[in-house]
């Protein structure tokens, strides 16, 4: 049986998976229903998978928190537990993640091996040009989309599924937290 493989990712309405400007991590809303379920969500067994600029990313941002809730959403601490691979041909190790390899080679090669190997889900959260490659060589199962309640037109960064390949997307499971995010998750299947 080959494991499943989820790209979960953060949105603004109009696509963009950051901000810049005065924008807050979340968009600034974020609310307990989403940290909760995020929480939820990270609490179950499962393997990660990063390309290595979001990897990069996760590291220098969290080496300014502490693990204390007030400073760092639960959910994040789970995240950095999890075990986690990291397609990278240019990071050495050892890597400062408590449970993380480095792979080497082309992620869809790595991906597909992990599919078949790994005895556990895979989710990749960001990471976004990786899964875009991923989804086109369909590797990918599932797209888990936060929508946040924000237009960011002028400060958006990270455009998520521009590049992309064409996709038809089957809606599997949707939710509303905190009254105005809606999580949407997709199974995609290229189109055409």
């Amino acid at each position: 049986m080959t494991a499943t493989y989820t790209f979960d990712v953060f949105s603004s309405l109009d696509g963009y998976g950051a901000a810049s400007g005065d924008w807050t991590g979340y968009w600034g809303k974020q609310g307990p229903e989403l940290l909760d379920h995020r929480l939820d969500l990270y609490a179950e067994d499962q393997r990660m998978v990063f390309g290595a600029n979001t990897f990069r990313a996760f590291v220098d941002m969290l080496a300014d928190s502490t693990e204390d809730p007030e400073v760092r959403d639960p959910w994040v601490t789970l995240m950095v537990n999890l075990p986690a691979i990291v397609v990278s041909s240019t990071l050495d190790g050892p890597l400062d993640w408590p449970d993380a390899t480095i792979a080497r080679g082309d992620a869809l090669d790595v991906v597909a091996r992990l599919k078949e190997e790994s005895d556990m889900p895979l989710r990749s959260h960001g990471s976004l040009a990786m899964n875009r490659a991923l989804m086109a060589a369909g590797l990918v199962d599932f797209v888990q989309v936060s929508i946040f309640p924000v237009i960011t037109g002028q400060t958006g960064l990270g455009p998520i599924f521009a590049g992309a390949a064409d996709f038809d997307l089957e809606l599997v499971e949707h939710r509303t937290l905190d009254h105005d995010i809606q999580e949407l998750v997709y199974r995609p299947t290229l189109h055409g």
